[in-house]
């Protein structure tokens, strides 16, 4: 918050982190001497002691000595109960972007989840009927050769009974919720990953032991980070690098919710990278960059860190592929 004069009246936390200052130490002081070239910020002070806005949206550039330069987007509100006084939110565009791409997963989701639903129940009736005919009509046959036929029918029906139960699974049965070590979770996954490839596959830990114990349901998020890391393991086929990165992350967005503490886990491989071409949709379900995959891993695992509150984002290029798990700490 400015004054008529464009001196400093207040800086949130976030004000604070972003231009690396203390309200203390620049409080009444002109905001805009804290720049190389503060003019953008003088001529909305200006322009606010005027009148001639209400509110305006722009994109600026500011500098402050020895750092690098800032790109960002601003929304200044001049407050009328004190002509010149001036309100001013900055947002980094990586801030903003992250935003905008964290809002359309979120959507995304929504409707995959309906989606998904919807068209699991659909099939779920009709399939039952298919492989009930089947078995009948198995039971009216005497050739072995046509039998061949009907077993060919039971087992793909009970193939598309599994694939129908993994759909609808998060939406099944409460939640069971209780403490959870996030380090608990993440040995527990090293473990059944290590054994399932012994040679080759090296998963280190990178922990911040401060991490807190947190209400959620542990093996939900067993099975989240079990998808995460078995995918890794099986892109890279088995011989690569895997860490596990856990720290606590400070004033996070999440989902248009601001949280003071978040915790912030990170499966970074060296593997060849997310397809290029699924990027965008690698939790969408039945999408999948391996041969023989079923596409649901991911969205299961979305699925569930939604639930919690979280969101999981990616960052692929080949050889470095990040997926962070964002989970809110109350």
């Amino acid at each position: 918050m400015l004054d008529a004069a464009g001196n400093t009246v207040f800086l949130n936390q976030a004000a604070e982190q972003l231009f690396e200052i203390s309200q203390k130490l620049v409080a009444g002081q002109p905001f805009a001497r804290l720049f190389v070239d503060g003019s953008a910020v003088l001529q909305l002070c200006a322009d606010a002691g005027i009148g001639a806005f209400d509110e305006r949206r722009s994109e600026i550039t500011l500098e402050r000595p020895g750092r690098e330069p800032q790109h960002l987007s601003t929304t200044a509100v001049a407050l009328g109960g004190d002509p010149g006084v001036l309100l001013v939110e900055f947002r980094e565009f990586d801030q903003r972007w992250r935003a905008d791409r964290e809002q359309r997963l979120l959507d995304s989701a929504k409707a995959t989840r309906e989606l998904v639903r919807n068209l699991a129940h659909e099939i779920k009736n009709p399939l039952g009927g298919i492989r009930g005919a089947a078995q009948l009509l198995e039971s009216e046959l005497d050739s072995p050769a046509l039998r061949e036929y009907t077993q060919v029918i039971i087992k793909e029906a009970d193939r598309l009974q599994v694939l129908v139960d993994r759909l609808l699974a998060p939406h099944r049965g409460p939640r069971v919720v209780g403490d959870v070590n996030i380090h608990e979770v993440c040995e527990r996954v090293r473990s059944v990953v290590l054994a399932e490839f012994p040679q080759g596959l090296e998963i280190a830990r990178d922990y911040d032991a401060s991490l807190p114990e947190f209400r959620a349901d542990k093996e939900q998020l067993i099975q989240v980070l079990l998808n995460l890391v078995r995918n890794a393991a099986q892109a890279m086929h088995g011989r690569g690098r895997i860490l596990l990165r856990t720290r606590i992350a400070r004033q996070v967005t999440i989902a248009k919710h601001r949280w003071k503490l978040a915790l912030d886990l990170h499966v970074i491989d060296n593997g060849p990278g997310v397809p290029e071409e699924i990027g965008e949709r690698i939790f969408f379900p039945l999408v999948s960059g391996r041969d023989g995959g079923s596409g649901l891993g991911l969205t299961l695992a979305q699925t569930f860190v939604q639930q919690h509150g979280g969101l999981i984002e990616c960052e692929s290029k080949p050889g470095r592929t990040d997926f962070r798990i964002l989970l809110p700490l109350p």
